[in-house]
């Protein structure tokens, strides 16, 4: 081989894998006031979400993305539910919500830990098989936190330098998710709040988070009609 044709091979064998736009990670609430109906509706709807066709467009127009899902509830209670995933294909993407879907529930005893599960989320990111633009945390709850540290000591105790959290929050509960959420859980760049009215509202409001999450800021707070969504609250960054 010419040594043209062999700088031309080294370049292209050196030449890097193509950018990842998005890193996220899935934080779901199992705590005890998620009931057994409940956490159905909850990992079936993720299931749905993630096989919506507008949603597969949407991250392979992004050009895939970095996935990653876990369960929590008490304070030393989160669990693995799908390691970091990297979603291109449709193949990968419809096995990766069959797998959050078909999860087995890791706990149904314990309380609210939020703060730790905000912690744990974040610990995630070091583990990233590559780098991406954006890092986001969805974390999913349908009540405030009620064990361990609060959301604000885990923001000052581990690195949220780069990393924004989005919330999707059941609402109904008392006190209220809702205002919880986006008063001490959002956090970051572009953050904001989804609202789902009930667990069956589950699969379309994370249908909405995720278009937001995946399109970032172009997109964010707006439907396909060019008006804000109805069901969203949009908070600002933080």
């Amino acid at each position: 081989m010419g040594a043209g044709l062999l700088a031309a091979g080294v370049a292209l064998g050196a030449a890097p894998a193509q950018a990842c736009q998005l890193a996220l990670v899935l934080a779901l609430d199992v705590s005890s006031s998620v009931d057994a109906r409940e956490y159905r509706f909850q990992m079936r709807g993720l299931g749905t979400a993630f096989r919506d066709p507008e949603v597969i467009e949407a991250i392979q127009v992004n050009g895939g993305m970095m996935a990653t899902a876990f369960e929590w509830s008490g304070r030393d209670k989160q669990v693995a539910v799908a390691g970091w995933t990297w979603l291109e294909t449709d193949a990968a993407i419809l096995a990766f919500a069959d797998r959050l879907s078909g999860a087995p529930r890791s706990h149904s005893r314990f309380p609210t830990a939020l703060g730790y599960a905000l912690g744990h989320a974040a610990t995630r990111f070091s583990r990233l098989p590559r780098p991406c633009a954006r890092q986001v945390v969805d974390v999913s709850g349908d009540g405030v936190n009620n064990e361990g540290f609060p959301p604000a000591s885990a923001y000052r105790a581990f690195d949220f330098t780069r990393i924004t959290v989005n919330g999707l929050v059941i609402a109904g509960a008392d006190p209220d998710p809702v205002a919880y959420y986006r008063e001490d859980v959002i956090r970051g760049p572009d953050a904001f709040l989804e609202v789902a009215s009930g667990f069956d509202d589950y699969a379309n409001a994370m249908k909405r988070k995720l278009l937001r999450e995946i399109r970032g800021n172009a997109f964010a707070g707006r439907d396909e009609g060019g008006e804000a969504p109805r069901a969203s609250a949009a908070i600002a960054a933080r």
